[in-house]
């Protein structure tokens, strides 16, 4: 029995992301993003009860202030109290955890999406993923890229701006494009 694309996706293998399932899929997210981004934090139902009946897990005390993007919803676990800003883009083929006590900036960008190197396996379509895990009281800086398969530790500080291409050590400070540990100054 072969794999629906949602299988191979799901699995980080080589998928369609234009078959008829998935793209099923992305408008019904689409619809939940336009709620979420149109909800009024004053109105009965509250953003945390439309972000936990569309992720796949979120603690007590999040929040993700709108506008907030995402491709499926199903692969996002946050941890309790993260605060996530405005404008933050996930891009969900594959799962992103994100610990608890975590904050990020404005305009962070992490995916799980990749696509081959392969420039004759590219035109045909083909794309894959790889999981992105966020450890607990991680600092993300305004408008880091987070890149496919990436693992940052606990207690680490991404720089704004930074593009993380490799996993970050816990407690670490990485800054620039590549990202890269920060030494730390005598007395700081």
């Amino acid at each position: 029995m072969s794999l629906s694309e949602k299988q191979k996706m799901l699995s980080g293998q080589l998928y369609h992301a234009g078959c008829p399932e998935l793209q099923a899929e992305q408008r019904s997210n689409k619809q939940w993003m336009d709620r979420y981004n149109g909800s009024d934090e004053q109105l009965k139902l509250s953003r945390h009860t439309l972000l936990a009946e569309h992720l796949a897990a979120v603690g007590e005390g999040v929040v993700i202030r709108p506008p907030f993007y995402c491709d499926y919803g199903y692969n996002i676990s946050i941890g309790a109290n993260t605060f996530i800003n405005f404008s933050c883009v996930i891009l969900d083929v594959l799962p992103v955890h994100i610990g608890h006590d975590c904050q990020i900036a404005p305009s962070v960008q992490i995916y799980t999406a990749d696509h081959p190197l392969d420039p004759d396996v590219r035109r045909t379509g083909l794309e894959s993923g790889r999981p992105v895990h966020i450890g607990n009281n991680v600092w993300i800086g305004g408008g880091a890229i987070i890149l496919p398969g990436v693992t940052i530790g606990d207690d680490a500080v991404i720089g704004a701006g930074s593009v993380v291409t490799r996993d970050v050590a816990a407690g670490a400070v990485v800054v620039g494009n590549p990202a890269r540990e920060r030494q730390s100054a005598q007395g700081q």
